[in-house]
C-alpha cells in the first residue's frame, strides 16, 4: 500500500508541465517550436516569424535578437516537438489533419510540401509513403529554378535551362549553396558568377531559402508555391 500510495504522489498530469510546452504568444501547446539563440526561449514557428514581421526583440524578454534578419537566430527544436507529442495524445494527428486541410485549400495537391505529403500517404514525387521517415532535420522547401535570359551578355551560352529545374532543400540552404549546385549541373567553369534573383532582386549569397521566402516571396499575393528563383551570368554594373 505504501508502494502505491508513493507511485501516486509521483503521478503528474500534462497540465504540471504546461510552463514548458505551451507558446508565449498563442497559448497553445508548440508546434514546430523553435529557439532563439540569443535569449533562449521558445515559440511556435508560426507566431514568431509573423512576430518578426513586425519587430526584432524577443516577445518575451525584449532583447534584439539579431538588428536586420532575426530568422537567422532561429533554430528548430525537434526533440522538443517528439516530447511533446508524446506528452498530449492526439496532438500529433490533430496537427497533421490540420496541415493536410490548410494545403489543399491553399494549393494543388501536388506541390503539397514533402513532410505534409508523406504523413497522409499522398505521393511526393520521390516515392514517399506513409512508412516513410518524414522528421527531417530542417523544414524542407521547395523551389523551382528558371533561367533568366536576355543578360545582355552577346554570345554567351553557358547558362541554360535546368533539365530539372524543381528542387527540394533544407529552408537553411544558402543562395551561395543554391549557386554552387547551378554551377554543377550546368558544368560551369569555377569562375563563372552567377546572380540568383528573387521578384527580380539579386539575392544576397548568405541569404536562406526561408529568410527569402518570408521576405520576398510570401508578401506578393500573386505568388504561389514553390518559390521561384532565377539565375543567369553575373551582370556587372559598374
Amino acid at each position: 500500500m505504501a508502494t502505491n500510495a508513493a507511485a501516486a504522489a509521483r503521478t503528474h498530469r500534462v497540465r504540471d508541465f504546461n510552463h514548458f510546452i505551451t507558446c508565449y504568444l498563442c497559448g497553445g501547446y508548440l508546434i514546430k517550436p523553435v529557439t532563439v539563440t540569443e535569449c533562449l526561449h521558445t515559440f511556435c514557428k508560426s507566431c514568431i516569424v509573423q512576430h518578426f514581421e513586425e519587430s526584432n526583440d524577443c516577445p518575451k524578454c525584449g532583447i534584439q535578437v539579431h538588428e536586420t534578419n532575426p530568422l537567422e537566430m532561429l533554430r528548430l527544436d525537434n526533440t522538443l516537438q517528439e516530447i511533446i507529442f508524446k506528452l498530449v495524445p492526439g496532438l500529433r494527428e490533430q496537427e497533421e489533419e490540420r496541415e493536410l486541410e490548410f494545403w489543399k485549400k491553399n494549393q494543388r495537391g501536388e506541390n503539397l510540401p514533402a513532410d505534409v505529403t508523406a504523413g497522409a500517404g499522398l505521393p511526393d514525387g520521390d516515392g514517399g509513403g506513409p512508412d516513410d521517415d518524414y522528421h527531417r532535420s530542417d523544414p524542407q522547401i521547395a523551389i523551382c529554378l528558371d533561367c533568366l535570359r536576355n543578360t545582355g551578355r552577346v554570345g554567351d551560352t553557358s547558362v541554360t535551362d535546368l533539365m530539372k529545374k524543381f528542387i527540394r532543400c533544407s529552408s537553411r540552404v544558402t543562395v551561395g549553396t543554391i549557386k554552387k549546385f547551378l554551377s554543377l549541373k550546368l558544368k560551369l567553369p569555377s569562375s563563372y558568377e552567377l546572380d540568383v534573383l528573387c521578384n527580380g532582386e539579386i539575392m544576397g549569397r548568405d541569404h536562406t531559402m526561408e529568410f527569402i521566402y518570408m521576405t520576398r516571396w510570401r508578401l506578393h499575393a500573386d505568388n504561389t508555391y514553390p518559390m521561384v528563383l532565377e539565375y543567369r551570368p553575373r551582370v556587372d554594373f559598374g
